[in-house]
């Protein structure tokens, strides 16, 4: 069935998207949140919701991120998708994978506020998107191998050697974003990035946080927190 939450929220998000192009930034690529069980549960959804993402947006790694004016941030480890290909809606998973160039490390800074709820609000929003960090390009295709290390400051505050845990294949997450923005009216084209949902759970930082995230053999990305 059909949730009426997300046509809305879709053709929302997309429209401001279109006016953001029309005025000068660029396309850099595509995001997946609110996909696990537990996120679905909670807002009554049965799959993952997609946002977009605008090279203005990008931190390098070693960076540091003014959160003046933020209210929760939060910081999440992603794998990046990046395309050499279009990806169609309902393309089977060899066509998928095919159209991925490669693999790297990604940071998603959010601004979690207001608290997640309104199913049509977060998508009109661009689901709290503020920046993304994005590690090299890696010539591989698959995250098998892959392990996280997520540590503030010293301490250790996330990590796994089950990189789609949470987010699911990566192979069925970019079918459902190709899917997702044809029902939509757009396209998963060739050149963009998408970071692929939290590896774990998201933290919360503050001014004064140093967060690395090494998510090997892909790559170490840093930012810091002011």
């Amino acid at each position: 069935m059909t949730d009426e939450r997300v046509e809305r929220g879709m053709a929302a998000q997309l429209e401001e998207r279109a006016r953001r192009l029309r005025d000068g930034e660029e396309h850099l690529g595509w995001k997946v949140g609110f996909g696990t069980p537990p996120e679905m549960e909670r807002l009554g959804t049965s799959s993952a919701l997609v946002g977009y993402l605008l090279r203005g947006a990008v931190v390098q790694s070693g960076g540091t991120v003014s959160l003046a004016g933020w209210t929760n941030p939060m910081l999440e480890p992603e794998i990046a998708v990046h395309l050499r290909s279009d990806v169609r809606g309902g393309a089977d998973p060899d066509m998928v994978e095919a159209a991925i160039g490669g693999l790297g490390a990604a940071i998603e800074l959010a601004d979690l506020h207001p608290a997640p709820g309104d199913v049509e609000a977060m998508l009109a929003g661009d689901l709290y998107q503020r920046h993304v960090l994005l590690g090299p390009v890696r010539n591989v295709r698959s995250p098998d191998g892959v392990a996280l290390e997520l540590r503030r400051g010293d301490e250790v505050v996330g990590e796994t050697d089950d990189p789609t845990g949470a987010t699911g294949d990566l192979l069925d997450v970019l079918a459902h974003v190709a899917s997702t923005l044809e029902e939509a009216g757009e396209r998963l084209r060739a050149g963009s990035v998408v970071i692929c949902g939290s590896v774990v759970p998201a933290i919360g930082v503050g001014p004064g946080d140093s967060v690395t995230v090494a998510l090997e053999p892909l790559g170490t990305l840093h930012v810091s927190f002011a």
